[in-house]
């Protein structure tokens, strides 16, 4: 991100000056007081840019600024025709510099109504030169020693003929400005500090000042309401991934979780109880008589999070070292939480509109780059099953929301793939630029027109719904982890750390208010509101937001428009083409995911069904899976957290590679200890394999032998759930010495399982020369008995019999 870029001013020389006036002493070449007319923008600097992010107001040599200044309250947050003619501040500023800060004043400023979506974002940005309707400075402090902060209250007409004003007169969605003046020790008055943000105002209250109150601009102004917006609003529950990665599915196992911070969103006055507890209040019959706001609103489910939450209810550990799946946990805090959360997510979902996000907020461009069909049904398909199940409704199918807000050709081929027929993306991802509420995109692999699909076969075509970017960036700056969108353009960003939770809110509102105040002379007016899928916004903020959009209802402003009448227009207009954000995740990120994606698989091919047992081999297997997907997720990646989600994703990584390589190594050959004698040349091997997975495998036999012996194929055999089986194994040996054979077992397409077993074989095989001593003694034995019959038959007695003969 980038600091709001303003033009270089005198203040910039008043900046350095201070800077090095401690060093120089009060000596130093410094007016005692400079104009006040020098703590503004100076005209004579003409109209160049700063190039750098180099702000206007001077800096301590430390780098900080002298005063900061944080909005705490707008009121009214909204103007409408009922509202008081002012618009009333209060605010904090605060010492942050190195010293004493004298004669703090504080006016308020505005500019004109912003008429382009664009302009929610770059109005915040502009000079203050811009902000041209001012009031007068109001002293809020004689001195300001260091950290020391002062609230103050700071009020200012709304229009009037006789005072200063705001200005404001029509409708619309106004840029507004607080500017901090100040003389910090050993230096001249400069403007230190402004705070800027939005007022919507969707009518205007009577003018105070207008001498006549029969003339018409004394009268309140309402909105015009003869052509309203058609409103789609997506509300996002959704979280970080949590489940600890590593650990295979079961049946009555406790699942563990990374961390028990889950349980504190669960619970009341939590960000998820927040979010939930909005739609609950706000789509009340007593307050949503004719349903439009809850028609308008469809709420989009991780299903990770319902997978997780689900679990909760059931008991659960907390694991001490994530990256170990076997490391030693403790209970969990948060059942209780998890099972009245969700009970109340059950009875608003059965009356409400519901869609199923990519599982864990997956990137979706990486799991198409990883090419692997299961992972993709996984992400895509799989999730609204999972909803579906949980939550025991219908949720909206074909539709998928972008995590990143675009998607490129490959991610649109994965889609339709997966059975998508709708994505949603951000507008400005979309070239080129269409009205159209549905527009048809291009993938690399569109089937012939006219082919319709079926139940079995993708959809032929994928149709690409849109959001407005720039509202989706302003709510994303709500809640107390603010981030940024991916796509959005570098003159719609700055450093959001700057302004306080009040103004963002109040960013958000003036964007959610703009569609319906701007462009109302326009046929068709359309806008679907969606903000990021993890969303941080908790406390009030929530509830304003959906307060706006029915007020909006109301008034006859907007009009509900449900998700799923969107998803039925016909696409319009010229095809276009989405871009999709590049991906942060690097080349050895994606290829470790790819093979231990391929090696899942692997097992799961291998793993037997036991009609005993209700766990199968896709049970068994899902967590695994899941754990590569949220280790793609972009939860928490726009934001100033990403670092520390980038950290989580490479530990969950790491874990899953582990808890695969102990599952593998669960099914192997038992090593038999000392030397195994064959009893002949063809006597057979007697091996045990050893199985300790909760379900039955079927296994090969790898030998590795030497030449002289000879091993035959034994074929799949299959080995019992947690059990062993004694293998036998045909041998045949021409040598006799002792022979060092290796046995493994490996799954059906030949991936080894376990560790390899080495056997020390003594042959008794002589070869040719027991064959030779055989042949040899035989015809001896027929010389010897022919020799007797031959006197037996002569009537001669035997010499060999002398001695012998019977009395």
């Amino acid at each position: 991100m980038i600091v709001r870029a303003r033009k270089v001013t005198a203040a910039a020389l008043t900046s350095f000056l201070l800077a090095v006036a401690p060093a120089v002493g009060v000596a130093a070449v410094v007016p005692a007081q400079l104009p006040m007319a020098a703590a503004q923008p100076d005209a004579s600097v003409g109209d160049i840019e700063s190039t750098s992010a180099v702000p206007d107001t001077p800096m301590t040599q430390a780098g900080n600024p002298f005063l900061t200044l944080s909005i705490d309250t707008v009121a009214p947050s909204t103007v409408t025709t009922s509202s008081d003619p002012f618009v009333t501040v209060r605010a904090t500023v605060t010492n942050t510099g190195d010293r004493r800060v004298d004669d703090v004043s504080v006016r308020m400023q505005a500019s004109s109504a912003i008429d382009t979506t664009a302009g929610l974002r770059t109005s915040l940005t502009l000079d203050q030169e811009r902000f041209d309707r001012v009031g007068d400075f109001v002293t809020v402090a004689e001195s300001l020693e260091k950290d020391e902060s002062r609230q103050f209250d700071l009020s200012m007409q709304l229009r009037s003929t006789t005072e200063p004003s705001l200005g404001i007169e029509a409708p619309g969605v106004y840029p507004l400005l607080l500017n901090v003046n100040g003389t910090p020790e050993y230096g001249g008055t400069a403007r230190l500090d402004d705070a800027r943000f939005l007022l919507p105002v969707v009518g205007l209250p009577r003018n105070p000042g207008e001498m006549d109150p029969a003339a018409p601009d004394a009268a309140p102004l309402p909105p015009n309401t003869r052509n309203p917006v058609a409103m789609t609003v997506l509300w996002p529950l959704a979280d970080i991934p949590r489940l600890a990665a590593g650990i295979p599915g079961s049946v009555d196992e406790r699942v563990r979780l990374i961390d028990d911070e889950l349980a504190g969103e669960l619970a009341s006055g939590g960000r998820l109880d927040t979010l939930l507890k909005a739609v609950e209040f706000a789509t009340k019959p007593g307050l949503d008589p004719g349903g439009n706001l809850a028609s308008s609103l469809c709420i989009g489910i991780d299903p990770d999070l319902l997978v997780t939450v689900s679990n909760m209810t059931r008991g659960y550990l907390v694991v001490d070292n994530p990256a170990d799946p076997a490391s030693t946990a403790r209970d969990g805090t948060g059942s209780a939480a998890a099972t009245e959360w969700l009970s109340r997510l059950e009875t608003i979902a059965s009356s409400t509109c519901v869609t199923a996000m990519p599982f864990a907020q997956t990137d979706l461009g990486a799991v198409a780059d990883i090419g692997d069909a299961s992972l993709i049904q996984s992400a895509i398909s799989t999730p609204a099953d999972v909803v579906d199940g949980i939550l025991g409704i219908t949720s909206t199918r074909g539709f998928t929301w972008s995590t990143t807000g675009g998607v490129d050709a490959d991610t649109a081929d994965a889609l339709r793939s997966a059975g998508t027929g709708t994505v949603l993306v951000a507008d400005n991802s979309i070239s080129p630029p269409t009205s159209a509420p549905m527009a048809q995109l291009i993938s690399t692999n569109v089937p012939p027109t006219g082919t319709q699909p079926s139940e079995s076969q993708p959809p032929s075509t994928l149709a690409a719904a849109h959001y407005d970017a720039a509202t989706a960036a302003a709510l994303a700056g709500v809640g107390d982890t603010p981030s940024t969108p991916a796509l959005t353009p570098a003159e719609q960003r700055f450093d959001l750390d700057t302004d306080s939770r009040t103004a963002r809110l109040q960013d958000a509102l003036g964007a959610v208010n703009f569609h319906a105040l701007v462009g109302t002379d326009r046929p068709g007016r359309t806008v679907t509101v969606a903000p990021p899928q993890y969303w941080t916004a908790g406390g009030d903020e929530p509830s304003a937001i959906l307060s706006t959009v029915s007020s909006l209802l109301r008034s006859g402003l907007a009009t509900p428009r449900p998700l799923a009448e969107l998803i039925a227009e016909p696409t319009s207009g010229t095809p276009v083409s989405s871009v999709d954000a590049a991906t942060e995740l690097d080349t050895g990120t994606i290829d470790l995911v790819r093979t231990q994606s391929a090696r899942i698989e692997t097992l799961m091919q291998s793993l037997v069904e036991d009609p005993q047992s209700a766990l199968t081999p896709r049970l068994f297997t899902a967590p695994l899976r899941e754990d590569m997907l949220r280790a793609l997720s972009t939860a928490g990646r726009a934001s100033s957290v990403a670092d520390e989600t980038g950290t989580m994703a490479f530990t969950r990584l790491a874990a899953t590679r582990i808890g695969i390589d102990t599952i593998y190594g669960s099914v192997t050959v038992l090593a038999p200890g000392g030397v195994y004698t064959l009893a002949s040349e063809q006597s057979p091997l007697l091996l045990v394999a050893r199985n300790d997975l909760p379900m039955p495998v079927n296994v090969l036999l790898r030998v590795d032998a030497p030449p002289e012996m000879t091993i035959s194929d034994v074929g799949v055999t299959q080995l019992p759930a947690r059990g062993s089986r004694t293998i036998t194994v045909p041998a045949e040996v021409d040598a006799t010495r002792n022979l060092s054979v290796d046995f493994s077992v490996t799954a059906l397409d030949g991936s080894r399982l376990g560790e390899v077993s080495t056997v020390s074989v003594r042959s008794n095989a002589y070869g040719q020369a027991l064959a030779i001593i055989t042949a040899c003694a035989g015809a001896l034995l027929l010389l010897l008995a022919g020799r007797r019959l031959w006197h037996r038959f002569r009537g001669q007695p035997d010499p060999a019999d002398e001695g012998y003969e019977r009395p």
